[in-house]
Formats: structure tokens, sequence, C-alpha cells
């Protein structure tokens, strides 16, 4: 069990570089675009940005998810590769079959989407639909092959890429949201055609090795109704404020949604990182228990840092972001909540993909959008953007609870519901009650806010979080840590 949570933590290392640096880099950049890009320009981006992932998952037709799940089945390196020469080939063909009638179709579709006629942001986003997609298959071959070196460049230049093209295209040209979209799609395009060159020996074709693609459909195309309804969730918030409320509205909340990006960094590296270690078990008891085990530690971490972000929001808002952005810490912690139970979907997704039953998917996830919708319609009204976030993480609650419905007889895992109470009630009860009790403003209240987000580890500890074995392992670490790096020369008394 041990070697598995290693394989995973190296993992998420590698695909945590490129996130830790562009949220980072994002931060800091942040009080320059806030100043460059109003609200209104801020909802716009989101808009298509979010768009451009849900027409991703509907024209790669469960493609990324059918390789991940078959490239394990075979040890055979050739099939290996004809797997990847043949998803990276019909994942071209339908993106670009796609790419061509909306291109075409620009200028009624920009009216339809953004209320008003911009054909040219409209096509870059369609240039994005397209290199974001191609680029996530070239990122899963990465992955399966557990390239974590080469996997962790590509992602870097593509975010240094992204900062270096935004900045010249939005402060040096004034190029405003556009500039945004095309920074960060031109630089997605140009890392496409850079990772296929650098894969090109595992690309060319050879003569004799053709698999067959019927089954890898079979599995694939009932993965795409679930996933595009879970996506459609997520972003089902921003599309009814933008249109129904207002963009600058809009605009807020999705300042909401950058900042949580310390929350979804996290999920994304579990993302990509768990599903290939999660199918590489075969012994399924030895899966069930452990699937289990990084159910708890994921919360962990991500609860950790949504209480962080409840706690401290509004500092993190007046120092980042422009006056007119301040609100947007009415939503911050519930969409941070939102992405945290985001990343126990993907276990779920595991789940039913390793008992190969994703037909389960899809009714979970539309009872969640389901409930988005209705409690947008409810929330929205009284609450503003606080209560979009609220819907979110609702929509959440019920999309988890069918799913666990739907597969807790066909995979068993052990899920350690005892451990997972405890986090819900001690990380979440004093995030909660700390961001109700204690002051909004000033110093002191900032410092009593710390105080109380440093104690929620040792209050773990004294209700007894920790297993015995977790804590032997946790001083074996230590004790390797300070052998490793021993305190300098006169620094004991």
């Amino acid at each position: 069990m041990t070697g598995y949570l290693k394989r995973l933590v190296s993992s998420l290392a590698a695909y945590q570089v490129a996130d830790v640096v562009s949220k980072f880099i994002a931060v800091l950049l942040l009080p320059v675009y806030t100043r460059y890009v109003n609200p209104a320009g801020y909802g716009v981006v989101e808009l298509l940005a979010n768009g451009v992932i849900l027409i991703s998952i509907l024209v790669r037709l469960g493609v990324i998810e059918s390789f991940l799940r078959f490239y394990f089945s075979d040890e055979d390196q050739d099939r290996r590769d004809a797997l990847a020469r043949r998803s990276i080939a019909l994942l071209l063909a339908t993106t670009t079959v796609a790419a061509i009638p909306l291109t075409l179709a620009a200028v009624p579709l920009s009216k339809v989407v953004l209320g008003y006629h911009d054909p040219t942001t409209f096509r870059i986003a369609v240039l994005g639909m397209w290199s974001f997609t191609n680029l996530e298959l070239a990122y899963a071959l990465l992955r399966v092959d557990e390239r974590l070196r080469l996997y962790a460049m590509a992602s870097l230049s593509n975010v240094l890429l992204t900062i270096a093209a935004s900045l010249v295209l939005v402060v040096g040209l004034g190029d405003g949201a556009r500039g945004l979209l095309l920074g960060n799609y031109g630089a997605t395009t140009v890392v496409l055609f850079a990772l296929w060159i650098a894969l090109r020996h595992r690309l060319r074709p050879r003569p004799g090795r053709v698999e067959r693609m019927a089954e890898l459909m079979r599995f694939g195309l009932p993965t795409v109704p679930a996933e595009a309804s879970v996506y459609a969730l997520s972003i089902v918030d921003r599309y009814y404020i933008f249109h129904h409320r207002s963009p600058g509205l809009a605009g807020l909340y999705s300042i909401a949604v950058k900042l949580a990006g310390a929350v979804a960094f996290i999920v994304r590296a579990f993302q990509y990182a768990w599903p290939p270690l999660a199918y590489s078990v075969s012994d399924d008891a030895e899966a069930g228990r452990l699937y289990g085990l990084v159910t708890t530690y994921y919360l962990l971490v991500s609860g950790l840092v949504v209480a962080a972000l409840t706690l401290l929001g509004r500092w993190i808002l007046r120092l980042l972001a422009a006056p007119s952005f301040y609100d947007a810490y009415k939503a911050l912690p519930w969409v941070a909540l939102g992405w945290a139970m985001y990343g126990l979907w993907v276990v779920f997704l595991v789940i039913a993909g390793r008992a190969k039953v994703t037909t389960r998917n899809f009714p979970a996830s539309l009872a969640g959008l389901a409930a988005n919708v209705v409690l947008l319609l409810l929330l929205v009204g009284p609450l503003g953007i606080a209560g979009a976030g609220i819907a979110l993480c609702g929509a959440y609650v019920v999309m988890l609870t069918v799913m666990h419905l739907l597969t807790r007889h066909v995979f068993p895992v052990d899920f350690e519901w005892l451990r997972l109470t405890q986090l819900v009630l001690v990380v979440g009860g004093m995030a909660a009650a700390g961001n109700l009790l204690l002051p909004t403003h000033g110093a002191l209240g900032l410092l009593a806010r710390l105080v109380v987000l440093a104690a929620i580890g040792p209050v773990l500890l004294a209700t007894g979080f920790a297993h015995t074995a977790e804590l032997r392992q946790a001083r074996v670490l230590l004790a390797r840590v300070r052998r490793a790096y021993p305190p300098a020369a006169g620094s004991e008394s």
C-alpha cells in the first residue's frame, strides 16, 4: 500500500508543478489584469473558456477515458502504441470536423453565446476547443507512461508561454478579454505541436498493427453524457448569472473561481495522477482498501485548503484584486468547496470504470445538474453569487450520493466513514465558525483567523484522527528529514 501511495505522490508532484507556477504567477498578475480587464470582460472570458471545455467533452467521444482504461489491459508495447495512434487520429478527426462549422457560423453563434456579435473572439475559442482537446490526449499518453519530467516540462512551458503572450496582448496592446483568450489558446496550440513532434516515434504508423475500436467506444461513449452533465453543472451558474443577472456579476463570480484555484490545482493533479494508478492495481481487495485510504487523504488536504480560503478570503481579495472585485469573497468559500467535492467525484468515476459500469455515471450526473438548476433559481435571487456557490455544492452532494448508491454493490470500497465524518465536523466546523464569528477586517481579525486555521491540525490529532501506523510513519519521515538536513553549526545552544 505504501508503494502505491509513493507513486501517487510522485505523480501528483509532477502534475502540480505547472499548476503551482501558474496559480502563483496568476495571483501575482491579478492586480494587473483586474485593472486592464473589467468585471464584464472577465465574465466573457470565463463563459467562453468553460464553453470550450464543454464542447471538448462532447467531441472527444470518451476517447481519452477509454485510452486510459484499456492502456493497462495489454502488456504488448506495439499494441499500446497502436492504441495511442488510433486514439490520437480519431480525436484529431472529430475536433477538426467540429471546428469547421463552428468557425463558419461564428457570427450568429457569438450572438447566441455572448448576447452580441463578436466572431473574432468566438473563433479564438474554437481554436481553443481544437488545441485543448488534442493536448489533453497527448498529456494522457505521458501520464500512462509516467513520463513525469516531460509532462512537467510541457505543462510548465504552456503556462509560461500563456503568461508572456497574455501580458503582451492585454497590457501591451490593450486587447482586454480577447487578449486573455488568445494568449491562452495560442500557447496551447504551440505546446500541442511540440508534443506531437516529441512523441513522433510512438505515433509513426506501422503496418499490421490495427487494434479494434469497438470495445473502446462501448466503454467511452457512455461516459460522454455523464461528463458533459457534470461539467455543465459546474458552469451553468456562470451562464445563468451572465445572462440573467449581469456580465459584471459574472465577472465577480469568475474571480472567486480563479482564487479557488488553490483547490483546483490539487483536484486537477489528483484527476491526472489517480486513474492510471488506480487502474494499475490488479487485486480488487487491495484496490478497495487503497481507494478508501486515498479518499481520506484527499479530503484532508483539499479540506484544509478550503478552510484557509474560507477564513482568509477577504484579505486575499483586498491584497490581490482591484476594489471593484472585492465582493467576490461572498462566493469564494462555496466555490472552493465545490472544487473539493469534484475530486470526490473522480474517485467514483474510477470505481465505475474499474467495474466497467460507466452507464451509471449519467443518472448521477443528471441528478446533480437538475439539482443545480433548481437551486440556482431559488438561491441566486436572494443571495447573489453566494447563492450560486451554495447551489453548486448542493448539486455535488446530490450527485455524489446517487453515484455512491449506484456503485457500492458493483465494486466495494473500504471508505473510512468515521474519519471522513471527523474531517467534515472538525475542518468544516472550525472554518465555518471562524468565518461567522471572528472579525472580518483588520489585523486582529486576520490574526484570529490564522490561529483558528493553525489549530485545525492539532484538534484532528487530539480527537484521534491519525492511525498509529500513520503516526509511526510520520515520525520515520521526520527523522529522515532531520538526517538529510541537520541543523547548521552554532544553531543550537
